[in-house]
């Protein structure tokens, strides 16, 4: 009795949690356009640098050597650029993506500060749509089994406990 409740709260906890990815995959997915376009900004910024002494971004950046702080923001911009190159990429799946496509490319949605951005602005929320039910039974049928097969383990482990005295 007591197992069959924990596992039914462990469902509804798992839920609650899975309905709530569709509005964070779309809070993230804004938050990624919004990365992508101050990036862009730099981006363009440091070509129109370069272009305007006759340099592409390479040579450019081949030039930034002598000192600690140029050769530091050398790298710096080697960062930039490749994480542009990879936001880039990522919104161009995601964005027009619905939210069961979404979920199929979590691996889209790691950067950590896109993330935290997305996360300190979401709210928590009971959707009423279809995406929001679906997520939410999807939840709900982990945390069964979640819940069932931990309840499980640990009920086999006392039984060979018991047997072992």
């Amino acid at each position: 009795m007591i197992a069959r409740a924990v596992t039914i709260c462990a469902g509804l906890a798992c839920g609650g949690i899975g309905a709530q990815f569709p509005e964070f995959s779309q809070q993230y997915v804004q938050r990624l356009g919004g990365a992508v376009d101050a990036l862009t900004e730099v981006v363009a910024d440091f070509d129109a640098s370069a272009a305007a002494e006759g340099l592409n971004r390479e040579a450019a950046l081949t030039q930034m050597i002598g000192s600690t702080f140029v050769e530091r923001r050398r790298v710096d911009m080697e960062r930039t650029f490749a994480r542009h190159a990879r936001l880039s990429a990522d919104l161009a799946v995601l964005e027009g993506a619905g939210p069961f496509t979404r979920a199929s490319m979590v691996l889209r949605m790691t950067d950590r500060d896109v993330s935290r951005a997305a996360w300190g602005a979401f709210q928590p929320a009971v959707p009423l749509n279809f995406a929001g039910a679906m997520f939410a039974g999807a939840g709900f049928l982990a945390g069964l089994i979640a819940a069932g097969a931990v309840l499980r383990l640990a009920a086999w482990l006392l039984r060979r406990t018991r047997r072992a005295h």
